[in-house]
């Protein structure tokens, strides 16, 4: 349908359409390389591609022959010009929630660093708290602690619970294979006791977000060295590092089998 005309040009509903949606294209692209030298190349670009529509659009032959010559290199150079913010591209749609849906999250790699990281724990009687986040994130959680949004590593999590580091205190937050904080600040359980003996702050902290929250928690005792796991506000203790692997890899990957399974089902349900 026709909406109306500029000079000889008829526009049409579907060209406001496009036309919005590569804006909007444009604009977030911009978003994300403001700030960086590639910001005033993808201006320049952007130029580039007005000058070649307005040329097209006048029917400048000479003009038209040199930047169609142009566009034959422009795909190699965009790829090689902006390769760091191609990667940071792709790494925030991989982590949008409908991606996670259909690509299954490598968790194995993190439960078998965290597992090693509470065993050294453990052994040195030095408290931690892990939550691993499920279906669900916790956001407002997140926002208390200090964003790391690095790699998980035993090394890592063995420095960050040194009791000389700032951010031992609180809990890290663990997705997939990021520890996006630390230092993180829990509601607490009104939960105080548990099989008659009284609990400390960390394994309430536990209980608490566990209750509100779709997540798996590990504790280490800073008392006793004792590893518990915190999840649907149920609190089980003494896990050895083997059956400690066991179970946050079965909850763990149960979890995503069952959020994968639920998508399909209501996508089936809806046609």
């Amino acid at each position: 349908m026709e909406l109306f005309k500029i000079g000889f040009l008829s526009v049409t509903i579907v060209d406001v359409i496009d036309i919005v949606l590569v804006s909007i294209i444009f604009y977030r692209l911009y978003l994300l390389m403001r700030g960086t030298i590639a910001a005033q190349i993808f201006v320049g670009l952007v130029l580039i591609l007005a000058i070649s529509f307005i040329a097209q659009a006048a029917n400048l032959k000479a003009m038209n022959w040199i930047l169609r010559a142009l566009t034959d290199i422009w795909v190699i150079a965009f790829i090689v010009l902006f390769q760091p913010e191609l990667r940071r591209l792709l790494v925030l749609v991989g982590r949008n929630p409908i991606v996670r849906y259909f690509i299954k999250p490598d968790v194995d790699e993190s439960i078998n660093e965290v597992v090693a990281a509470v065993t050294e724990l453990s052994r040195r009687k030095q408290g931690a708290l892990i939550i691993f986040v499920r279906a669900t994130g916790i956001r407002t959680h997140v926002e208390t602690g200090t964003k790391l949004d690095a790699f998980v590593s035993r090394s890592l999590i063995l420095s960050i619970f040194n009791p000389r580091s700032p951010l031992h205190d609180g809990a890290i937050v663990i997705k997939d294979r990021l520890i996006e904080a630390a230092h993180c600040i829990l509601p607490l359980s009104n939960t105080a006791e548990h099989d008659g003996q009284p609990l400390g702050t960390r394994h309430r902290a536990a209980l608490g977000i566990s209750e509100q929250a779709d997540v798996v928690v590990v504790i280490a005792s800073e008392e006793t060295g004792m590893v518990s796991i915190a999840e649907d506000g149920v609190l089980k203790r003494g896990f050895t590092p083997a059956v400690l692997r066991r179970e946050l890899k079965e909850r763990l990957t149960m979890q995503t089998e069952r959020s994968f399974g639920s998508v399909m089902r209501m996508m089936k349900s809806s046609n």
